[in-house]
């Protein structure tokens, strides 16, 4: 019964939206020139594509999995890297990062931070103005800002990190990812 409960899981995630609906299957070709909006455009489509293809095929075990009684579990994860690709958005828009509460399902989650990770990088190739995409808090102490450095030492950084994590999670869960991603590459094996 529980792999029937398993097996219907993955069918109701799959017949939510194609896979092809989805951006960083593949990485996007890349530009033609060397900018500081370029690059870090590029750092954020490798961030999109180990996470479109470590989420892949997630199912409910892997889902709840966590390493240990202290440790997150891998849906935990997701939702904190969620967040973490609405900051890059917000950056790149010069919005005000506030807290979300909103609860979303794996699917909404997933997709969410692809398309999020998706317009930050098309945000980022047109436009070489960093010093204007700074991280900003609102709270009780006004405003802070933080400059697009800590982007790449933190949020960017910090989703890699966590993507690690997710491939290591469901390894362990007994569904590791799939065997033809080549990561220098951007694209499956053939």
């Amino acid at each position: 019964m529980k792999y029937l409960y398993t097996l219907i899981f993955f069918l109701l995630t799959m017949s939510t939206y194609s896979q092809s609906d989805l951006p960083y299957s593949e990485v996007p070709d890349y530009p033609e020139a060397y900018t500081a909006g370029t690059v870090a455009a590029r750092m954020i489509d490798g961030l999109g594509f180990r996470y479109y293809w470590a989420t892949d095929s997630l199912r409910e075990l892997d889902l709840n999995y966590k390493p240990s009684v202290d440790a997150r579990t891998c849906m935990e994860t997701l939702e904190h890297i969620y967040g973490m690709s609405t900051m890059i958005l917000n950056a790149t828009k010069s919005a005000v990062n506030q807290e979300d509460s909103t609860e979303l399902n794996f699917n909404e989650i997933r997709k969410k931070t692809l398309f999020n990770l998706k317009e930050a990088s098309d945000i980022l190739k047109n436009s070489d103005d960093l010093d204007n995409m700074t991280i900003k808090y609102e709270g009780k102490s006004g405003l802070r800002e933080y400059p697009f450095w800590h982007h790449l030492n933190g949020p960017i950084a910090d989703c890699l990190w966590h993507v690690g994590q997710i491939v290591s999670f469901r390894r362990s869960s007994g569904n590791p990812i799939y065997n033809k991603v080549s990561f220098f590459n951007g694209k499956l094996r053939k």
